[in-house]
């Protein structure tokens, strides 16, 4: 298993060899989940559970609040299937879950829920209605004070719709953005991705300031690691975003915050990693979105696929479906800097799934 540099120097990563990390997941609901057929992170008509499950399954190997484990229904089995199965393989020094905004509580014990007041946030195309900034500086507040005994975090996300959500947000903040952003779709249902995202965008005032616009088309998750990457250069913690297009959006929204403060971040200790399958998807450009930004980033992409794999549901990965989530392409490049082979991992992820 190997890894490639999208952007940035190899030395980053290769400096993290052998090092040990806290996984952090940021667990999050938007209603814009329930528009219809916008997303297939999980079960139809019950995607609000889809964080609580992944955080489940990530510490337990099991899910509680439900009987079975997420899957679409074309039957793509979650990515917290891969983070895990590195965890097991060579285990993250601590998994910590970061409740940002979940209509259930995962039914864990022992590992750490930092719950920050925050709730599920409404549907962008009505108005997300978020207090951004409050959340915002709770992120901050979380980055600065945030201490590990560990060399570096992997912070990940779970949350249905984040892609339409992150496209949203990216478009009302000016960037280009125009077939940039993944799905967890093969085929996008882009129709009602941008009725969605133009009905977001309706909502938006010529004189809204930066956290306007984010309280109405942008998400929990988004905002309060824009705050925590920000927070986090107090104590120049190394932080590896782990994730596709949507935490390059959380990059995209430091990005414009630095801008309307005339600010600037040192982003040495900062690197996006991710899988493949969304650095070699067709209908998305992660590079594209990341060289927007005012500042350098390290970014790296997993070389992971399962073509060592015969099980039908996990080939619908190399298909194009699922592609990112739950920080499974920062997993698998902590997989590779610490030694774990294609085949290790393959295994141990189709022994989930019997």
């Amino acid at each position: 298993m190997n890894f490639e540099t999208i952007l940035g120097k190899v030395d980053f990563l290769e400096f993290l060899r052998g090092k040990r990390a806290t996984f952090l997941l940021s667990c999050s609901v938007t209603k814009t989940c329930e528009i219809p057929n916008i997303s297939q992170a999980g079960i139809p008509g019950k995607l609000y559970l889809t964080p609580t499950l992944d955080a489940e399954f990530l510490c337990t190997k099991e899910v509680r609040s439900l009987p079975d484990i997420a899957q679409t229904p074309k039957g793509v089995p979650t990515p917290a299937l891969i983070t895990r199965a590195i965890h097991e393989l060579k285990p993250y020094s601590n998994i910590e879950i970061l409740n940002l905004g979940l209509d259930v509580i995962p039914q864990i014990d022992y590992f750490k829920i930092y719950n920050f007041d925050i709730n599920s946030s409404e549907s962008i195309d009505k108005n997300a209605k978020i207090p951004a900034m409050e959340i915002f500086q709770k992120g901050i507040e979380f980055g600065q004070n945030f201490e590990t005994k560990d060399d570096y975090v992997i912070i990940a996300e779970t949350i249905p719709a984040g892609t339409t959500t992150a496209n949203a947000t990216a478009k009302a903040l000016g960037y280009k953005c125009e077939g940039y952003f993944s799905s967890s779709f093969k085929n996008s249902p882009n129709d009602i991705k941008n009725e969605t995202i133009n009905k977001a965008l309706d909502n938006l005032d010529i004189n809204d300031d930066i956290f306007e616009i984010l309280s109405k088309v942008s998400d929990n998750m988004i905002i309060f690691n824009a705050g925590f990457i920000l927070g986090s250069r107090v104590n120049d913690l190394k932080v590896i975003l782990a994730g596709g297009t949507q935490m390059a959006c959380v990059l995209l929204v430091v990005n414009s915050i630095l801008q309307s403060m005339d600010g600037e971040i040192d982003s040495s200790n900062l690197a996006l990693c991710t899988t493949k399958w969304i650095n070699k998807d067709k209908d998305s450009n992660l590079k594209a979105i990341l060289e927007q930004l005012d500042f350098s980033i390290n970014a790296y992409a997993s070389d992971f696929d399962f073509s060592l794999s015969n099980h039908p549901a996990l080939k619908l990965y190399d298909e194009g479906e699922a592609k990112e989530g739950v920080g499974c392409g920062g997993a698998l490049c902590y997989a590779t800097i610490n030694g774990l082979s294609k085949e290790v991992v393959t295994k141990k992820i189709e022994s989930f799934l019997g």
